[in-house]
């Protein structure tokens, strides 16, 4: 009470001064504003600016399970039109309290050296040699957080662990083949592991990471990895985490959209609508800046193995939430397999390959989307895409509508995100008139006062 009655006596006071008096005494006021105006300085390359990301399981790609074997599919992906070559951890996997037979692959035993299920060093440089030859860029997935417990720094600085009170190293929740690192008061572990980051960039030339669970991971370690990772090449960075925003003041180029891919999760169920699209959108602006990318998905190697396929998630609507993540502001993602309708879980800690030979019409539907995608600068990443402005119709909560649009370039999306046909009228006359519908190349003319018939999960891609 005392505090409160200080609190009220100085605020009293203070209105007695000239205004610019009393905007300066209110610095609680000036750092509200700040927070709502978030502010990148981050560079991204140039040539993320429309790209797709396609995430690799090396162990489940291919029979074989190599470098050497998923080199062959590199043209069928040139087909295909992803950019970006994410491969998950290719590090050896500790054997310490290992997770099945194999193991997970976020379990490194040693940064700077290749899992020998995988092949050799040279091997995967000379992968990587091939995929720059064809116009990829490749990606690396990084643990900072954690290693295996029998990493050699488990043993030769047991300092940079977080212990229990008995001394013993402790796993970070229940990944009980996983030891935490203790970042605070450790900078000789900071120089280890940004050392460790340099090596792949330097000596296998590669474009940048996909960084594991970055929010648990000091900013400060990352805005220095990122300086000096940008020193030797401009890298692209990718952190796998929301809710850490200041991560993309520095460090980061993109993060994830968790939060949006659990939204189409509950549309498909019935439980969220259209509307929840438009309400996420409000509140991500005022979050990150207009040049930090948010990673859209459907699945990745976390949702196949450990809720579910796209199609156990999504249902019938599976298309139709693709189109929906290719299409709003953000930075698709496919994971592989997708483009053949993968219908199973890969195991995890076993191998468990992918069937590349059953026919699939999402081969020719992802081929498209990727190449809508590059061909349409309004639909481009971050502030290098358009805007992004909802159009009235008389089925919010059933379809999502909206316009993107930049330099002239104009797409409008109607995606029905129910199991019903909808006839839909669009309020804005001035939509009305002549289209190609991108996704099939067909004309389709939208007439003022007049419905758009959109089937169950279906979707107008219309230029």
């Amino acid at each position: 009470m005392k505090k409160s009655m200080m609190y009220l006596l100085l605020f009293v006071a203070a209105m007695l001064f000239t205004t610019t008096c009393f905007y300066a005494c209110q610095p609680k006021k000036t750092e509200a504003k700040k927070e709502t105006k978030a502010v990148s300085e981050v560079v991204s390359p140039e040539w993320a600016k429309n790209a797709v990301i396609y995430e690799i399981n090396t162990r489940q790609f291919t029979e074989a399970g190599t470098f050497n074997a998923f080199a062959e599919h590199l043209p069928r992906l040139k087909e295909l039109g992803v950019d970006i070559l994410w491969f998950m951890p290719i590090y050896p996997i500790g054997e310490l309290n290992r997770k099945g037979s194999l193991g997970s692959y976020y379990s490194v035993r040693d940064y700077k050296a290749v899992n020998p299920e995988f092949g050799t060093f040279d091997d995967f440089k000379n992968l990587v040699n091939k995929a720059h030859e064809l116009g990829f860029k490749v990606i690396l997935d990084w643990v900072a957080n954690h290693t295996s417990f029998d990493h050699q720094w488990a043993t030769d600085h047991p300092e940079w662990y977080t212990r229990d009170e008995k001394g013993n190293i402790v796993s970070p929740f229940d990944w009980t083949d996983v030891a935490d690192l203790k970042y605070d008061d450790n900078p000789a572990l900071w120089d280890a592991m940004i050392d460790a980051l340099k090596y792949w960039v330097a000596e296998a030339n590669i474009d940048g990471y996909r960084c594991d669970v970055a929010g648990m991971v000091p900013v400060a370690f990352w805005e220095k990895a990122r300086m000096e990772l940008d020193a030797i090449k401009p890298v692209f960075m990718l952190a796998e985490d929301e809710g850490q925003r200041d991560l993309m003041k520095k460090a980061f180029d993109a993060n994830y959209g968790w939060e949006f891919h659990h939204i189409m999760n509950h549309i498909a169920k019935g439980e969220k609508n259209a509307a929840d699209v438009w309400t996420y959108f409000a509140k991500e602006d005022t979050l990150f800046a207009p040049t930090s990318y948010r990673m859209m998905m459907t699945s990745n190697h976390d949702e196949n193995s450990w809720n579910g396929t796209e199609f156990e998630r999504l249902g019938a609507g599976a298309k139709a939430f693709a189109v929906m993540a290719y299409t709003i502001p953000g930075f698709p993602m496919m994971y592989n397999g997708q483009e053949v309708a993968l219908n199973k879980r890969l195991l995890f800690f076993e191998k468990d390959t992918i069937i590349w030979d059953k026919p699939s019409d999402f081969t020719a539907f992802y081929t498209k989307l990727n190449s809508i995608k590059k061909a349409n600068e309004c639909l481009w990443n971050a502030s290098n895409g358009g805007s992004f402005k909802q159009v009235a119709t008389d089925k919010a909560g059933e379809v999502l509508s909206f316009v993107r649009e930049k330099n002239g370039n104009k797409v409008l999306v109607l995606i029905n995100v129910t199991s019903q046909d909808i006839n839909i009228q669009l309020a804005d006359e001035h939509l009305a008139g002549n289209y190609t519908n991108l996704m099939t190349d067909e004309s389709l003319e939208i007439v003022a006062g007049q419905a758009v018939a959109i089937p169950a999960w279906g979707y107008l891609v219309l230029k």
